[in-house]
């Protein structure tokens, strides 16, 4: 059986979001050990033109929760980019899982040739949704949960390679 584009995004972006809500919350004790504001850490970012924490956190749930939508056709849910801690970057991480895991398998059901326009207002973007999925989205969305893991990595979090991967193995 072919690998259908609900296997290609809805699982592999939960199992993405899992892992990014685990290096959170490692990330958290390291802070609360340390005696590092937690505040510090939410606005922590590698380059001053580099998005904080918070703003890898929050577009890994745009693009999860945006690519779910795109492809299946049904509307994403708002979420304001308010988030100033990590409880609410892990709250927000929790309503993403909660939206994808509601989009049901066949709404993504010929979406490889659907014509997906994403980007901004002024220049968008039309791929088909095949090209979409593997071109734009998951490259975004690891882009930005890598970003948060070396954020993370870079304030001294104990957290390595094995807690980037997460569990072995698949669901879904």
């Amino acid at each position: 059986m072919p690998l259908s584009m609900y296997q290609a995004s809805v699982p592999v972006l939960l199992r993405g979001l899992g892992v990014l809500s685990t290096l959170l919350e490692k990330g958290a004790a390291h802070a609360a050990a340390s005696g590092i504001d937690p505040a510090e850490l939410v606005q922590a970012r590698l380059a001053p033109d580099m998005l904080t924490l918070a703003g890898q956190v929050q577009r890994a749930s745009d693009t999860s929760k945006f690519a779910a939508a795109r492809l299946s056709g049904l509307p994403a849910p708002s979420f304001p980019d308010e988030e100033a801690s990590v409880d609410d970057l892990l709250q927000r991480v929790a309503a993403t899982v909660e939206f994808l895991q509601s989009v049901p398998a066949e709404a993504f059901e010929g979406s490889e040739g659907r014509s997906i326009t994403y980007g901004p207002q002024s220049r968008p973007t039309t791929l088909p949704g095949a090209d979409y999925l593997l071109g734009f989205a998951l490259p975004n969305f690891y882009f930005h949960v890598t970003t948060a893991y070396d954020i993370l990595r870079h304030l001294g979090a104990p957290i390595g390679k094995r807690d980037y991967l997460g569990p072995l193995g698949t669901k879904g």
